[in-house]
């Protein structure tokens, strides 16, 4: 019985640094719609219409910023990570754009 709890033991450790060894954050977005964005054209209407809500919203330079991302690490292999940062001008129209991934 001792062997048995300590192999479950081993196997629960084992399983949890295997787990542990990895994180995804973000969600993931159409990113095949990146290239439907037009500068000055596009509204925030449009942006949340093609990729949904952002995965973050914040502001740069005073430009309301939001960012669609999702980044995947693993200790034992490389990171995935694919973001789009869309800025917006006062009028709600895109400002700027990024579009950045490891695929």
């Amino acid at each position: 019985m001792k062997t048995f709890r300590s192999a479950v033991a081993v196997f629960a450790l084992a399983t949890t640094l295997l787990f542990a060894g990895c994180a995804t954050v973000g969600q993931d977005f159409a990113t095949d719609r990146v290239t439907d964005i037009e500068v000055n054209e596009t509204t925030r209407a449009e942006i949340r219409e093609m990729f949904g809500e952002p995965w973050r919203k914040g502001i740069e330079d005073g430009k309301v910023t939001w960012t669609y991302g999702k980044y995947r690490w693993s200790a034992f292999g490389t990171a995935e990570t694919t973001d789009l940062v869309v800025r917006f001008n006062k009028d709600g129209t895109v400002s700027s754009y990024a579009y950045n991934t490891t695929e």
